[in-house]
């Protein structure tokens, strides 16, 4: 079964991207620097705004489709994914974008996007984690930590939080990536996603200025970036903290273990390399726990298969071979009656 045609190359810049539209998010919010990431992106990878689409549903992520100078649709709470599949059905050639968040994508819409993933939808999914309800005034979300105070939980929450990474594995995502606001790495994990053919599933975390301002500056601000970031390349060895430190597997327990390098040594250190096709590998990094661990960022997973837009085609064609379109002889085909004058 083969995928769909890629979508021919445009030449752009970043001010054809850009709308006319106030972009309205607070000031410092993580949001402005993800959507200049965006549309920087778009021009590098050919995108053509007359066939891109952003589709969103409801938060502050969902304000995306304003500010992108291409077609858009803000939709309903946890249901783009359903929109998403629609357009890419009428229309295959569309270059579709999903913009979501924490409380939009892995709370009522877990099930939309669970579905959109395991089809293999291919989409570009955009989930911007700031680990709390921004738009309706800092509830906490699936993704709060333990104990965050919110006014939902005013004495800390006691929730475990989701994991958009691993229930994206979970679901049958075969690509699986991570970045923050304003990584200067954004744009790279953007293009891989884009290039993926299939459900491209990205978790950017995101900083929430005013009801959960640094929940991630541990590893995002300088003086911990480089012993709270691990960027994974295909290929390349599992290093961090300037490559003093870096992944290895425990044989014994099968778990991922820090090791010291010394003097560059990573082999003899047994440092693992990088295998962004390994699906167990995947799991175990999405859910080292920060602190112990670094954060693990970049591609994690990327193992493309047929999308689900191509199979629907392929069925279509096969049951429409040999057949003339009639609408008329559909319609009276069955079961009919006629009511008549006396009946009604």
């Amino acid at each position: 079964m083969n995928d769909m045609t890629p979508i021919a190359k445009v030449q752009t810049t970043l001010k054809d991207w850009e709308t006319d539209q106030e972009v309205r998010w607070c000031p410092g919010c993580g949001d402005y620097a993800i959507l200049k990431a965006v549309q920087r992106t778009l021009p590098e990878i050919g995108a053509d705004p007359a066939k891109t689409v952003f589709v969103s549903g409801i938060g502050c992520s969902s304000r995306f489709p304003y500010y992108v100078e291409s077609y858009g649709f803000h939709t309903i709470h946890g249901r783009a994914p359903a929109f998403a599949t629609g357009l890419k059905l009428a229309n295959p050639e569309l270059d579709v974008w999903l913009v979501t968040g924490d409380g939009d994508g892995m709370s009522i819409g877990g099930n939309h996007t669970m579905h959109v993933l395991r089809r293999n939808l291919n989409t570009q999914i955009l989930l911007f984690n700031n680990e709390i309800y921004g738009l309706t005034k800092g509830q906490y979300s699936p993704t709060s930590r333990p104990g965050t105070v919110s006014p939902t939980t005013p004495l800390g929450s006691v929730d475990r939080p989701a994991s958009p990474c691993a229930f994206a594995l979970g679901a049958g995502g075969r690509f699986i990536a991570r970045a923050y606001d304003v990584s200067k790495e954004l744009p790279s994990v953007l293009k891989a996603a884009h290039a993926h053919q299939g459900a491209a599933f990205v978790e950017i975390f995101q900083n929430c200025i005013v009801y959960n301002k640094d929940v991630f500056a541990d590893f995002t601000e300088k003086a911990g970036a480089a012993m709270g970031q691990l960027w994974l390349k295909h290929g390349e060895p599992m290093l961090f903290n300037k490559g003093t430190k870096g992944i290895a597997l425990d044989t014994e327990t099968l778990a991922l273990k820090v090791v010291d390098v010394v003097d560059g040594d990573w082999q003899a250190a047994g440092v693992r390399v990088h295998d962004e096709k390994n699906r167990a590998l995947a799991h175990l990094l999405v859910e080292m726990p920060f602190g112990p661990f670094p954060m693990a960022l970049g591609v994690i997973y990327d193992d493309p298969r047929p999308t689900f837009e191509a199979a629907v085609i392929e069925e279509r064609t096969r049951a429409a071979a040999g057949k003339t379109a009639n609408l008329a002889k559909l319609l009276s085909k069955g079961q009919t009656w006629t009511v008549s004058a006396d009946q009604a």
